[in-house]
């Protein structure tokens, strides 16, 4: 009898290799880099057709052997795929065990069982509101600098490390990408990474990693600079508009690179990378930090003008100068690269997280506290702090911290979002929380993402009164909060609401954390050593629910 168990849906078994007699597929294990839990007998073929891999279950109760899709497939693998019922090669599911013509999942139920870190529904944040924050608190590297420089070192030649790595799942999923392409990566300590991509020879990111987060873009150009061709899935992230890559693929172009889009996936191909000028139609980030990846290599020198002057685009930009490349102009909107041959290896520190510490100043002042937050660039936190002078609460800088406390009343003010040196977009929703509790009207201005404001319904639930309209948000001061169950829709949005349940009066449970753990290290850990009473905890009723399902 063959079986396989998709919950509550019925098998969809077609066909199997002759000498197979008993095989079962078990997703019970919330595991899916265990796509067959056990094997009774062997399967005929015990690879996939597409790329070949055979390895052992990751799980150490397992000692079976198991073939997975390592590697986003090949135009022609893709049609092959296809050919089997492959739904155009989108879903790389039906790629792993290939020979026996197994139909995937539902989509539904692989969403449901997605237990990669960061993407569990089953957890969620209670927090005891009305505690003042006091103490010390320590800030982790930058999340939008990591996920930059991991890629980078695919155009390094020598193995490298990276200190002061933050611990979330943006960088967990960029080392597994490392890691499944055919990179050693070994951590040293616990925010130290030794990795070595010497003699990488894949081009191409794996699809299921690659399309849960939205820096996984950044493989484009560092892939492009190494090999001349890469082939990556377009990128996830959080909902926050329309985020097009047109300036990405726009800077490759003019670097000699032919683009296509294709399935889902970006395809880019160079003979040869020539350095160019570039003009970028908007300030963007990433189509800024993607255009360096791909210069640095290239022949020649390349200019990018109407760059983006954040201060991860600087520490990229260092990290590779580091290596050997010679870059001018970050942190300017004017970024010459003249291309070299040869990067070498390097030791390098990951700057601290401005939106991390601005996180922490919010909070501190949203509960009337006193904190130090150590481990901080104050001249990177410069657009915060002078708002949140403006509202009231009292600011000393030091030389790697800074101090936040309040002794008065908070006052409204008007915020408007712009690309750095402006008041970043990051810090929105949680300066719109703090606002909340200030005395007056204040009006806040979206200036860079077209959906920022979804935080603003949960807030609602929370007693805040805010209006929006479009691009603008007028928030009342109400003074005080009250605990309500909340959901995050984003990262930034998730912080936001850590902040409010945190001043608010009563108990506040907040729902779909995963969006959270994405950008902030041991967030509920930090707080609680400075006075905060935040638990994570699983969700019971959701436990009982899944467990019925099966």
């Amino acid at each position: 009898m063959h079986t396989n168990t998709w919950g509550n849906y019925p098998p969809i078994l077609t066909k199997f290799p002759k000498n197979e007699k008993n095989l079962v597929f078990d997703f019970t294990n919330g595991d899916f880099s265990c796509i067959i839990r056990k094997i009774v007998s062997k399967i005929s073929r015990s690879n996939c057709v597409c790329c070949g891999v055979v390895l052992k279950c990751s799980l150490k109760k397992c000692h079976e052997k198991f073939c997975v899709f390592r590697r986003s497939a090949s135009k022609k693998e893709i049609e092959k795929c296809a050919a089997a019922g492959n739904r155009s090669g989108e879903d790389m599911f039906t790629c792993i065990f290939h020979e026996t013509r197994l139909s995937p999942p539902p989509k539904a139920f692989r969403e449901k069982w997605r237990t990669d870190k960061g993407e569990t529904n089953l957890d969620k944040f209670v927090i005891h509101g009305g505690h003042r924050l006091l103490g010390e608190i320590e800030v982790s590297g930058a999340k939008n600098a990591a996920v930059a420089l991991i890629p980078a070192i695919l155009l390094c030649d020598e193995p490298c490390i990276l200190e002061n790595v933050p611990n979330i799942s943006d960088v967990t999923i960029s080392l597994r990408i490392l890691y499944e392409m055919g990179a050693q990566v070994e951590y040293l300590n616990k925010t130290t990474v030794r990795i070595n991509a010497t003699g990488l020879q894949n081009y191409c990111v794996p699809y299921e990693s690659a399309r849960k987060m939205r820096a996984s873009y950044y493989f484009l150009g560092a892939l492009l600079g190494r090999y001349g061709k890469a082939r990556v899935s377009m990128p996830g992230g959080c909902p926050l508009g329309d985020r097009p890559i047109d300036q990405h693929l726009k800077a490759f172009s003019a670097l000699d690179a032919k683009c296509s889009i294709e399935h889902g996936m970006v395809d880019l191909v160079a003979d040869q990378l020539t350095g160019s000028q570039i003009y970028l139609d908007v300030v963007s980030v990433g189509a800024t930090m993607n255009a360096m990846l791909a210069a640095v290599r290239a022949t020649g020198l390349t200019v990018i003008e109407n760059a983006a002057k954040e201060p991860h685009i600087v520490d990229l930009a260092n990290f590779l100068n580091s290596m050997g490349a010679d870059i001018m102009g970050a942190g300017t909107d004017v970024i010459k690269i003249r291309g070299v041959s040869h990067l070498h290896g390097a030791v390098y520190s990951v700057i601290p997280d401005q939106i991390e510490a601005g996180t922490f100043m919010i909070a501190a002042a949203a509960t009337g506290g006193d904190v130090l937050v150590k481990n901080i660039i104050p001249k990177h936190l410069e657009p915060i702090s002078s708002k949140m002078r403006k509202i009231g609460v009292n600011i000393e800088e030091f030389d790697d911290s800074i101090r936040i406390w309040v002794d008065g009343p908070l006052v409204r003010t008007n915020v408007k979002t712009m690309p750095h040196p402006g008041f970043p977009t990051d810090m929105q929703p949680q300066i719109t929380t703090l606002l909340t509790l200030a005395e007056g009207t204040s009006i806040i201005t979206e200036g860079v993402w077209e959906q920022r404001f979804c935080y603003v319904d949960e807030l609602r639930r929370m007693g805040a009164d805010i209006s929006v309209d479009g691009k603008v948000a007028v928030v009342e001061g109400v003074g005080c909060l009250t605990g309500a169950p909340v959901k995050a829709c984003d990262l930034r949005a998730g912080a936001a609401l850590i902040i409010a349940g945190l001043a608010a009066r009563g108990i506040t449970e907040i729902e779909d954390i995963y969006h959270i753990e994405r950008g902030y290290s041991n967030l509920d850990a930090k707080l609680r050593e400075v006075g905060a009473d935040i638990e994570k905890v699983s969700d019971p009723v959701a436990k009982v629910e899944m467990k019925e399902a099966m």
